[in-house]
């Protein structure tokens, strides 16, 4: 003990039986409280804070979790420090050093293996070549990507093992399906391409350069998870009732297409295409404020100090596309917001500026999203299929009483 009464970051963690890591993402996420002290170099934490939270989560541990309580815990993804963690490893240096297929197998099971084969087979990817090709014209990626992944399904007669090396093979063959399925409007990559290129010549007619190529391979490494956000918690759901890996991507599909989840970047593909010359961003950007518009892709809740993702994805977009005149359109708009004193821009935001620096179709952003997202679906389906217990939540009864007259 130190301080008297209060607890060290250490003590704070073995009490509540977790790892520092997951002590702080407690704290990012409001459930904890901390005092920093003069250096700000330690924390300290309340011991009785520290036990009511220990309360609450000591029935739900080794397995078992009580009917009515959604307190999971996971070993993938932390919100620590301003920061994002995979299985402790800092997602940007993940992005700076590997391929989103090796960060895929580090979600999956915690290991960076070399070149692994992501195929979907012959039969599967002509059926969801023409299930997609069946929408009207105008169909968003996305509206595309959900029902490529039903037909993947249907061509997977093997979906419904739950081995965790049958889930990981499925997961290979969902995502290279997905990634492939959807209609091309570059020129078609190699054959032993990666994710990032197939899907690349499906969002974009442009060549990319081998640094706008690994801009969008790092962005998919981004966003493949973000612990529980909704679609996660929707697919955790789906796995935690041993719903197959198809039909867990597909639970999370659905919900990712909310405007207040994967479809936020598509607001911001609107503004940025409103936006023709750099020196109009103010004006579109005062006129949307004035008619009491929300400004999409800025602020996070869980990074008050500005997304880290948004801030590397951005970076390396200069990188690779210094120069370009849609670039300067993207730091226009950026301007813009910071002299209004607005949040600091999200990684909905980054998406689409990705989008807009290479003359992506509309809607790509959310499609970027949603193939990255179902790696780490799966992950957190892996967990759930390991602990076997149904994820049954309780309502809080408002209604008339039982027996009342209507």
């Amino acid at each position: 003990m130190i301080r008297g009464e209060r607890l060290t970051a250490a003590e704070a963690a073995a009490r509540l039986g977790v790892k520092p890591a997951t002590l702080y993402a407690y704290v990012s996420r409001g459930l904890l409280g901390r005092e920093r002290s003069a250096g700000g170099r330690t924390s300290t934490f309340d011991p009785a804070e520290v036990e009511r939270l220990t309360r609450r989560g000591r029935s739900g541990r080794r397995g078992r979790r009580p009917a009515g309580e959604l307190v999971v815990e996971s070993a993938l993804t932390a919100i620590a420090g301003g920061a994002l963690w995979y299985r402790g490893l800092p997602v940007t240096e993940l992005a700076d050093a590997h391929t989103f297929e090796e960060v895929a197998e580090w979600l999956w099971n915690g290991r960076l293996p070399g070149p692994t084969r992501w195929r979907a087979g012959p039969a599967a990817q002509a059926a969801g070549r023409r299930a997609q090709a069946a929408l009207p014209e105008g169909a968003l990626p996305l509206e595309r990507l959900q029902v490529i992944a039903a037909a993947l399904a249907a061509g997977d007669d093997l979906r419904l093992e739950l081995h965790p090396d049958a889930v990981t093979a499925a997961g290979r063959a969902l995502i290279a399906g997905l990634a492939g399925c959807l209609p091309r409007l570059g020129r078609p990559p190699a054959q032993d391409a990666g994710i990032a290129a197939r899907l690349w010549s499906c969002l974009s007619p442009l060549e990319p350069g081998p640094a706008l190529l690994g801009t969008l391979d790092a962005a998919l490494v981004l966003v493949a998870d973000h612990e529980l956000a909704a679609s996660t918690v929707a697919a955790r759901v789906a796995a935690s009732v041993r719903a197959d890996p198809y039909a867990v991507a597909a639970t999370g599909l659905a919900t990712l297409s909310g405007s207040l989840h994967g479809g936020a970047s598509l607001a911001v593909e609107a503004l940025l295409a409103e936006i023709e010359l750099p020196e109009q961003a103010a004006r579109v950007v005062g006129q949307r404020l004035r008619r009491g518009e929300r400004l999409r892709g800025l602020g996070h809740p869980l990074y008050p100090d500005g997304d880290p993702r948004a801030a590397y994805l951005l970076d390396r977009l200069r990188g690779a596309a210094g120069g370009s005149p849609r670039l300067a359109v993207v730091e226009a708009l950026l301007d813009a917001t910071r002299r209004r004193g607005l949040p600091p821009p999200n990684v909905d935001l980054a998406l689409a500026a990705l989008g807009h620096v290479a003359e992506m179709t509309r809607g790509s952003g959310e499609a970027i999203f949603a193939v990255a997202r179902v790696a780490g679906w799966l992950a957190h389906a892996l967990e759930e299929y390991e602990r076997a217990t149904p994820i049954r939540l309780r309502a809080v009864y408002t209604g008339p009483p039982p027996g009342s007259p209507a």
